[in-house]
């Protein structure tokens, strides 16, 4: 039995578990009132749901479900004063959404670090063995209390109640902001709209959005009887599902959830303190497992059913073996297991590190692998330039999936694993992984099968593919001219710190390509606003603010152009100190290697990068298109006021006023540097709100901490 999906109810009248319907409006009684009917079956139908989501224990058939729903159904359309956004009745989805917004999460959704070999778990549970033992939290015979989860193969989703409510619900995007799917979350019966006894004023629980296979068959043969889209995984289908912009197909599709954290909790009934979090003595738990007691306790399923704790590393070790052999007959897929130190106190001490939990791990099983046939060796230029060569398989089903392509990396790898057309191969696939070559059959290779010589001409342009000494990946060399390059060129091109035409974006430049109306970055300057207007989702305002933001772009500072070319190695700052120190973009073109090397920060790599780049007829060619159609960078002012000349800045957390574009650039116009990581050579940190480990590193090295009226004043702004 399960509660049938939002908008299918179906059913005559039913005896509602052996209880005749009494009354004249769907069983309500006229002593009771319909206010108090309608509070009954909202309870009943919830205590059905918890029971089954949560227990995994159904308590009524489908038919008598569909009964109480179509009672409650019917008296809101009589008593619409009755009515409310948390009643089971509203799960069946609104209007269609035009699109997801973003949600900022207020506790960032870190993933995981990764295991696959037994040594590596072991080693992980040594390292957080002597950190425990280290801080006094361990005695020393004694072992890590570790709480061990199924990794569940669905999407990730936080969702947010307040004073008991569902108010939103986001998927992990990436890890500090994710999309907006409430409309679509609020149609799954699993999740309940309404928490059940006292729960925290905010208290956001995460968890993992799946369906199980059964569901998934059944799901694809209805799709294929109307002709539609068939998924290739249950976690496909349900990532489908959750991002369709109609919540109510959303609400058709078998979803389920399982919690396995929290993020946001404030408000903790009974606790006086200010916000409440992780590890603080105040939660009514002192443990993860003892936590999703907590959270199952407001109804809240959780998978208790396959959680466990276990000590130490042969726990876990015994626990992931345990789970391989359950594997086939669960009722969903997953892709190995989760283990987490236990007590919260323990967790905080061995906090995180980048963007993981030192406390925790995924265990992932074995890649699925298949062998097949080599049938050919292609390569692809990727929107950067990179040439990889790809297999072409004769298909087969691995993973999931029917593999008829895989990546065989780079020249090196081919060379290494000595792949050759016409062997049988070993394919690996692991969930949503891109399918890859492990190797060769070598007992089954045929005599005489050449080995493979990478091409020395790009397929899409001829330009000369180029591969450096000291790195793995061949490269197109034709830049700006080669058309597999040429949308991600246009919209590096179009960005703020490059040329900044405001108006540009993804979807025109796509069009635009597609058309064949742009084939150079000099060729945007030729637009007119008619023929913009003409375009998808283009009106006339919009093409003439477009047109305006080009004319604008004809005179772009020199490193500003020389950034937006998009040479390889040669960022914002390089780009400005290489226009400072020669002046012109004539000087630049000229300029050998020797030369080069004299711009400060310009090493050997990024000065044969500039010289290769300027070498090729093709971008030369571009550079002079970009002439004819009046575009004349001007020259780069020297830096004014106070002088940053030399000092390194990194930026963390969220500023006041400014953006780090914003900040960036203060910067960069003084003659400072701008990095992404903290050394000793950083001059100062820039701190705003919810900075991160980026600061902890700061204050460890002993580096300036500035905040952003500090940053002014440093500026003299």
């Amino acid at each position: 039995m399960s509660p049938p999906a939002a908008g299918s109810l179906q059913g005559g009248r039913s005896s509602l578990g052996g209880r005749q319907a009494e009354g004249t409006a769907w069983g309500h009684t006229a002593s009771g009132g319909p206010a108090q009917r309608v509070a009954d079956l909202r309870r009943e139908i919830d205590e059905h749901n918890v029971r089954y989501y949560v227990h995994d224990e159904p308590s009524v058939s489908d038919a008598d479900y569909d009964a109480l729903m179509r009672e409650l159904q019917a008296l809101e359309a009589e008593h619409p004063e009755l009515l409310t956004s948390d009643s089971p009745t509203q799960r069946v989805g609104a209007a269609p959404l035009v699109e997801f917004g973003s949600v900022r999460h207020a506790v960032p959704m870190l993933s995981l670090g990764n295991a696959f070999e037994p040594g590596e778990v072991e080693a992980f549970d040594r390292r957080v063995s002597d950190t425990l033992r280290g801080a006094g939290l361990l005695d020393s015979d004694a072992r890590v209390a570790y709480f061990c989860e199924l990794k569940l193969d669905g999407l990730a989703i936080n969702l947010r109640y307040e004073n008991g409510e569902l108010v939103q619900a986001a998927t992990r995007g990436d890890g500090q902001e994710g999309e907006d799917v409430t409309a679509n979350i609020r149609t799954l019966r699993a999740i309940p709209l309404r928490l059940r006894g006292a729960p925290p004023r905010v208290l956001e629980v995460r968890g993992e959005v799946l369906m199980n296979r059964a569901d998934f068959e059944r799901l694809n043969q209805a799709q294929a009887t109307r002709g539609e889209k068939i998924f290739v995984n249950p976690r496909n289908a349900a990532a489908g599902s959750l991002r369709q912009l109609d919540p109510r197909i959303t609400a058709n599709r078998p979803l389920r959830f399982f919690a396995y954290g929290w993020g946001e909790i404030r408000g903790v009934p009974g606790d006086a303190a200010a916000p409440a979090q992780a590890g603080d003595a105040s939660l009514p738990r002192d443990t993860h497992g003892g936590m999703l007691q907590w959270l199952a306790g407001f109804g809240v399923p959780v998978n208790v059913k396959h959680n466990r704790q276990v000590l130490g590393a042969a726990g876990l070790l015994d626990f992931y073996a345990q789970v391989g052999g359950l594997r086939p007959g669960l009722p969903y897929d997953i892709d190995g297991v989760v283990y987490k130190v236990d007590a919260l106190a323990a967790q905080k001490v061995l906090g995180f590190v980048a963007r993981a939990p030192r406390f925790a791990v995924a265990h992932k099983f074995p890649a699925e692998e298949a062998a097949t046939q080599l049938l050919g060796i292609e390569v692809q230029v990727g929107r950067t330039g990179a040439i990889t060569p790809v297999a072409r398989l004769a298909p087969v089903f691995v993973g999931g999936v029917t593999v008829t392509n895989a990546t065989l990396h780079n020249e090196d790898e081919i060379r290494r694993k000595d792949v050759r057309v016409g062997d049988t191969v070993i394919v690996r696939r692991a969930g949503d992984v891109i399918p890859e070559v492990v190797g060769p059959v070598l007992e089954k290779r045929v005599d005489d099968l050449p080995p493979f010589a990478m091409p020395t001409a790009c397929p899409v342009c001829g330009s000369a593919i180029e591969k450096l000494e000291d790195e793995a990946i061949a490269r197109c060399t034709g830049g700006l001219f080669c058309a597999a390059q040429r949308k991600q060129t246009l919209l590096h091109a179009a960005g703020r710190k490059a040329l900044d035409i405001e108006g540009l974006g993804e979807k025109l430049v796509d069009q635009l390509v597609d058309t064949g109306r742009i084939k150079s970055l000099a060729d945007l300057y030729s637009l007119q606003a008619e023929e913009l207007a003409a375009l998808d989702r283009m009106g006339q305002k919009s093409a003439e603010n477009l047109v305006r933001a080009l004319d604008q772009a004809r005179t772009p500072t020199l490193g500003r152009l020389l950034f937006a070319l998009g040479i390889r190695h040669v960022g914002e700052t390089t780009a400005r100190d290489t226009a400072r120190h020669f002046g012109s973009l004539e000087a630049i073109l000229d300029a050998d290697e020797e030369a080069l090397l004299v711009v400060p920060d310009v090493g050997p790599v990024v000065a044969g990068s500039i010289r290769r780049f300027f070498a090729e007829p093709h971008n030369r060619e571009v550079v002079a298109q970009l002439r004819a159609q009046g575009v004349e960078p001007v020259a780069e002012a020297e830096p004014q006021g106070a002088s940053l000349t030399g000092k390194t800045f990194v930026l963390t957390g969220t500023m006041p006023t400014w953006s780090r574009d914003d900040a960036t650039r203060h910067i960069l116009a003084a003659g400072g540097k701008v990095s992404g990581s903290v050394s000793k050579k950083t001059a100062y940190v820039v701190a705003g709100e919810e900075a991160g480990s980026k600061l902890a590193k700061a204050q460890e090295l002993g580096v300036a901490i500035l905040d952003e009226d500090g940053l002014k004043a440093l500026l003299g702004l």
